[in-house]
């Protein structure tokens, strides 16, 4: 068949590029077919871990493949019209009648179509059809702009259905699926309302429908949807970053799926080993791991690990992770917490260690924080580069070459709420043992997804925390993860026991913030390292000030809301505080030290919290005993003059377990305890997320709760900056800081040409010392 006299030469899948050859219509749709094939056939281990992550048996790799290779061929197909046409081949925005995955999950919806792919009893046209309409996250069933098929403009659109390409591709996906017969002639009528086009969308509705009811009575075709929709988004990220990028596709494949699986030797050389001559190095004493570390390894792959701070969790985790690479052919080791900041920290101390060409960090920050660790390297990562202009360009691809990971949760895992990232990353995750560390802090949105995560997916899986609620504990629990250690085995882990149940703590209570402040300004002069904890930045910074002005002296003020490149500083400078002994040290901070922060403070001052999150800020006192086993960190407590950002259920808890606990010396068993009693009983998490629950629909939510209340803002001082560094194509996130949206610039102040999703703010507001200052913070 011949393309009809209106229709192009060609049909374009991208926009042209300078001195690349043009991708058409037809060569990315089967690059994407071959991408899929090459990273997910068996008998590669990439081609083995996917499936079984979604819990797929050997049984169900055929009709996984199969349904992949179908919505690879079909994802695009919508791309074959006039108004997409239009906007790759021109210099100007083009508005688009209709999305193209809309119109390609139409096409599935024709009858001629599903007729034809009916023949084979192995295509599910439902999962097909999810796949191909869902894979940008951008398709709802109700609401006005991602609804399927609704329509800007005028309701017409002008298809190119008869194309030789599209029928180039109609014959591939007859090859592929052994279909019989004639391949089905697709309507020359243009998109509109009424005639095959009506008739498809009723179609496809009711199927959708139905298909989302079925899915809840069929977990296999559940699974078999995940992991096609996932299959499909990483095959089109491969097909179109390499391409675009001029690496041979096939080839570039290969070297990634057939890396060697990492084995328990590769570990310790890479991490282990250089981790304990550092300590060895630090303490002047021969290193040996403890008691508890080395049985932690030989707990199963599913392990929830319950020890008091500073007691060496995180060199158990990595025992554990070598004893998996023992048990299992996994290609890499993640680890991930709650914050950048804990990331970064993770990096410096074990994940940098390995070959830079192995390592990553990962966070919405980890390009800026990696530049910066070049001036300034740890003894980890001197003399290593780590930040490569070809593997940028590549987004989320290239990282699919490392080995070991210290991410924060949201990198690997916000793909539960549909983040595209975290997608493109599942390969690499489904090839992983998975270590979580603090889910203690994880908010209630999180714990959820995490629920959901270890309930649906098969990944050897650690999470480990000093604390955490029965509730919570319950729940892990209750989806097969053993804790370690347990009741029993905690008496024969003699050395363990003897660290958690060192008084290592004296309480005492406050009436308020006055008499914490005589305590505080008493301490430093004496020359003791404090830490005080507030709940409120508003608080941290007025403190911080006060305190400055009465001591005369440095007073460190670390918050969330400074410039990146200020926080580093704040963060860097306030960890190294800590690490000595001979200078007095007075740090105010918000909730930032609370997770995973080396920081050992002789008195710590705190305002009430929840009862967790007191129990993780006392972890930070007395950590490394290094004043010796008879020195007791003060651990002074009062309440705050508000509840908020809590509630007083929260606080009342808290209030209670500082009473039942009273004045005098503490160990951390005695706070663990105590915490089991008083924290707050949750309702049973369901384990629920949007990438699990969706069938042809999918929108992008949010992974962590109160997302929404400050923004990423430039302040206008830094204008003229940001806009060098746009110029030059140079990093910026440096110069972004979180600022209340109450506190943004109105879009009439706002300086033309900034990234959109920035906002601005005063820089009148802000200073290096204290951060970005609200109208509250100020009075």
């Amino acid at each position: 068949m011949t393309a009809s006299s209106s229709s192009p030469v060609e049909l374009l899948a991208k926009s042209r590029l300078p001195g690349r050859e043009p991708v058409t219509l037809e060569a990315h749709l089967l690059d994407t077919e071959r991408a899929a094939l090459a990273l997910f056939a068996p008998p590669s281990r990439w081609g083995r871990s996917f499936p079984r992550f979604f819990k797929l048996g050997e049984a169900d790799s055929g009709c996984f493949l199969l349904n992949l290779r179908l919505a690879a061929l079909f994802h695009d197909l919508g791309k074959a019209n006039a108004d997409f046409l239009a906007a790759v081949t021109s210099r100007h925005p083009v508005p688009q009648t209709l999305r193209h995955e809309h119109l390609s999950a139409l096409i599935l919806h024709l009858p001629e179509v599903s007729r034809w792919l009916a023949t084979h009893p192995g295509i599910d046209l439902d999962i097909v059809a999810a796949a191909t309409l869902s894979h940008h996250f951008k398709a709802s069933d109700s609401g006005d702009e991602f609804r399927w098929c609704q329509h800007r403009g005028t309701p017409r659109l002008s298809l190119h259905l008869d194309h030789p390409q599209v029928r180039a591709v109609l014959r591939r996906i007859a090859e592929v699926a052994e279909l019989q017969g004639d391949l089905p002639s697709l309507p020359r009528d243009p998109w509109g309302a009424g005639g095959p086009w009506a008739l498809a969308y009723d179609r496809g509705l009711c199927a959708a429908r139905t298909f989302q009811r079925a899915l809840g009575r069929d977990p296999r075709r559940r699974a078999l949807l995940l992991a096609v929709k996932a299959g499909l988004i990483a095959a089109d990220a491969a097909s179109s970053g390499l391409i675009r990028e001029g690496h041979p596709l096939l080839a570039w494949i290969e070297d990634i799926t057939s890396m060697p699986s990492l084995t328990a030797e590769d570990i310790e050389r890479a991490v282990l080993a250089p981790r304990a001559e550092q300590i060895q190095r630090g303490t002047g004493r021969a290193f040996s791991l403890k008691e508890f570390q080395r049985c932690a390894a030989e707990q199963g792959p599913r392990t929830l690990l319950l020890a008091a701070c500073g007691t060496g969790k995180t060199l158990a985790a990595w025992k554990w992770a070598q004893a998996q690479a023992r048990e299992r052919a996994i290609g890499r080791v993640i680890f991930l917490y709650p914050t950048r900041g804990t990331a970064t920290e993770g990096f410096r101390d074990y994940v940098g260690w390995a070959p830079e060409e192995e390592a990553a960090l990962v966070s919405g920050t980890s390009r800026y924080e990696l530049e910066a660790m070049r001036s300034n390297p740890a003894e980890s990562t001197q003399g290593k580069q780590y930040t490569d202009e070809a593997s940028d360009r590549l987004y989320a691809l290239g990282l699919w070459s490392k080995r070991y990971f210290s991410a924060t949760a949201d990198q690997f895992l916000s793909f539960l709420e549909h983040g595209y990232k975290s997608t493109c990353l599942l390969p690499v995750l489904a090839d992983s043992a998975l270590i979580i560390d603090e889910v203690h802090s994880f908010d209630r949105r999180m714990f959820d997804t995490l629920v959901g995560f270890l309930k649906t997916f098969d990944v050897p899986v650690l999470c480990m925390t000093a604390t955490l609620s029965p509730s919570r504990r319950q729940s892990l629990e209750a989806q097969g993860l053993g804790v370690y250690p347990t009741a029993r085995e905690r008496p024969l882990l003699e050395q363990l026991r003897q660290e958690e149940e060192h008084p290592r703590y004296r309480l005492e209570a406050v009436d308020g913030e006055e008499q914490a402040f005589a305590i505080a300004c008493e301490a430093f002069a004496s020359g003791q390292r404090v830490l005080w904890v507030v709940n409120q930045v508003a608080r941290c910074q007025s403190l911080a000030e006060r305190l400055q002005v009465a001591l005369k002296k440095e007073v460190l003020c670390y918050h969330s809301r400074f410039r990146l490149e200020d926080r580093r500083k704040a963060h860097q400078g306030t960890v190294d505080a800590f690490k000595q002994l001979s200078a007095s040290v007075l740090a105010v901070t918000t909730q930032v030290c609370e997770m995973s922060l080396d920081l050992d403070a002789d008195v710590l001052i705190t305002e009430w919290a929840p009862v967790s999150a007191l129990v993780q800020r006392m972890g930070r006192a007395n950590r490394h005993r290094a004043r010796g086993d008879a020195f007791k960190a003060r651990l002074v407590s009062y309440a705050p003059r508000s509840p908020a950002p809590y509630t007083r259920e929260e606080l009342g808890a808290a209030e209670k377990m500082l009473r039942e606990l009273g004045k005098g010396d503490v160990n951390q068993r005695q706070l663990a305890d105590a915490l089991e009693k008083y924290a707050p009983v949750e309702r049973t998490l369901g384990g629920n997320a949007r990438f699990l629950e969706a069938g042809y629909f999918s929108m992008p939510g949010s992974f962590r709760d109160g997302e929404e209340f400050t923004h990423p803002c430039v302040l206008d001082t830094d204008v003229l900056r940001l806009r060098e560094l746009l110029a030059a194509r140079k990093s910026y996130e440096g110069l972004i800081v979180p600022v209340p949206r109450r506190s943004l610039l109105s879009e009439s102040e706002r300086p033309e040409g900034l990234p959109a999703y920035l906002g601005v703010a005063r820089g009148t507001a802000y200073t290096s010392f204290l951060g970005f200052r609200t109208e509250e913070g100020r009075t």
